[in-house]
């Protein structure tokens, strides 16, 4: 099983906008990630979940389009604060791939524990739009890749 793991993309300020939709560069990063992995990886989750945040619900709908993936629903225990064990033990009865969309420090801790048993480890550095994939083999979860928007722009 593989499970894509994604940090929403780059959203307004809420002084912006109080509901914090993804900003123009939010949005071209995903399209650029989404693209990106579409002709290399080709990433199938059989289903996109994403916290009910307005910002990971936009990326999620982003991805999906960008693979051509069909279900994409809202779930809880994906809030930047959500319980990392919730999500840890639900995996554990999940066979397909799959692809999380959320938000920080949950995300980090939920990593964390997936690879070391401690959610309080940093293991993987989480960029806005950028997308980890782990894979389960037997009981244990292991890194493949990461790709972050930052790969596509040149260092100034």
């Amino acid at each position: 099983m593989k499970l894509y793991v994604a940090q929403h993309g780059t959203a307004l300020d809420k002084s912006e906008d109080m509901q914090r939709p993804l900003s123009d560069q939010g949005k071209e990063d995903i399209v650029r990630t989404g693209g990106f992995l579409s002709l290399f990886e080709r990433p199938k989750p059989v289903r996109i979940v994403h916290s009910d945040k307005l910002r990971a619900m936009q990326t999620a709908q982003m991805f999906a389009e960008a693979w051509g993936c069909g279900c994409v629903e809202a779930s809880d225990h994906l809030s930047p604060h959500a319980e990392a064990e919730v999500w840890a033990s639900r995996l554990v009865e999940i066979h397909e791939d799959m692809m999380l969309v959320g938000h920080l420090p949950h995300l980090s801790r939920l990593v964390g524990l997936l690879l070391c048993a401690d959610c309080n480890r940093e293991v993987v550095r989480f960029r806005n739009g950028g997308v980890l994939c782990l894979e389960r083999t037997e009981n244990e979860w292991n890194v493949c890749w990461q790709v972050n928007p930052n790969l596509f722009y040149p260092d100034d």
